[in-house]
């Protein structure tokens, strides 16, 4: 099944299911209200409104409604986790590549995780408001997993019974402040400011085939200004499947029911497929030719990040959103 979260007037949206070709939705507040709430109740809720999917997609149910994805805020407009691996580790040898640094071995036996700020999500085809260019503003074209309640301490092989949605993700990133902040030793903050979600969450069996070993086989597909960047295959070149990266993160932890884990950028050693972010390009400019050519995002400035099935239908809808320039009230 297919769900969304319009926007209301209220903090956290209201709960609506959406058909899979996404032209039609419900709501279902007379199940649950909020996404969180679903999660919450996941054992109870999620069977009835499989029931109510089966009907919206066959056409049966009387109440449905045009699904308007401009209605959208995010999934999930707050959480109370967001953490984000870098499961692509070839994009993280590419980093420390460009600047001339080793890449511990650990990193391919041990993911990257940040714990990223989940009090406010930016709606999917909001703007992105940002006080300076010189900030180095890209985007991030990613996946994320949604569980229910973990347990800490989860095995590998039994994490993905855990994972319920599915979503995509811009994971945006102020480049020119990172180094500063990693400089202290204390991780990232001010470099990662608000992120963004796709306007569905999905089910994993909405990907058929596609989802198999924990991973999403189909390219994700960023367009910037308009034009396409990259597209390179979630499936292919991820270290770190999502199973894996549900139990590293809960090593020493429970997870709460809506727990989001992140992917890290999308990124294939195949470099024809384009990349997912402005850094990589920046840093394959930098290998080749010793500096980059290309430039961090500015105010106006547009990002499109969505994944389509085998038959060319959206399966997340889009990210659609555009940089402007933050002014303080």
């Amino acid at each position: 099944m297919k769900l969304a979260t319009y926007n209301n007037g209220r903090r956290d949206g209201q709960l609506m299911l959406v058909s899979r070709d996404l032209s039609q939705c419900v709501a279902v507040g007379a199940i649950a209200h909020t996404m969180q709430q679903l999660l919450d109740n996941w054992a109870l809720f999620a069977p009835q409104l499989q029931e109510l999917s089966d009907a919206l997609n066959t056409g049966l149910l009387q109440n449905a409604v045009a699904f308007d994805v401009n209605q959208c805020l995010s999934p999930f407009p707050r959480a109370y986790q967001w953490a984000d691996g870098s499961a692509y580790v070839n994009h993280v040898e590419l980093v420390r590549k460009a600047r001339g640094a080793e890449m511990p071995a650990t990193f391919w036996t041990d993911p990257l995780v940040y714990q990223g700020g989940s009090d406010s999500f930016i709606a999917p085809t909001a703007d992105i408001p940002l006080a300076s260019e010189e900030w180095g503003i890209d985007f991030e074209s990613e996946i994320a997993v949604v569980t229910d309640d973990v347990p800490m301490g989860v095995k590998t092989e039994a994490a993905e019974k855990h994972i319920k949605l599915l979503m995509l993700v811009n994971d945006v990133s102020l480049r020119n402040l990172i180094p500063g902040e990693l400089a202290k030793g204390f991780g990232f903050f001010q470099s990662k400011p608000s992120s963004s979600f796709s306007p569905v969450a999905i089910t994993p069996d909405e990907l058929g085939e596609s989802w198999a070993d924990s991973r999403v086989h189909l390219p994700l597909i960023t367009h910037l200004n308009g034009e396409l960047f990259g597209q390179p295959n979630a499936g292919v070149d991820m270290t770190f499947n999502f199973s894996e990266l549900v139990a590293h993160v809960a090593k020493t932890r429970p997870l709460g029911a809506g727990a989001i884990i992140g992917s890290g950028t999308i990124s294939n050693y195949d470099r024809s497929a384009g990349s997912s972010c402005l850094a990589e390009k920046r840093m394959l400019e930098t290998i080749a030719d010793g500096q980059p050519e290309t430039s961090f995002m500015g105010f106006g400035n547009t990002v499109r990040i969505e994944m389509l099935d085998h038959e060319g239908n959206s399966i997340f809808g889009a990210i659609d959103q555009k940089v402007v320039q933050y002014h303080p009230e």
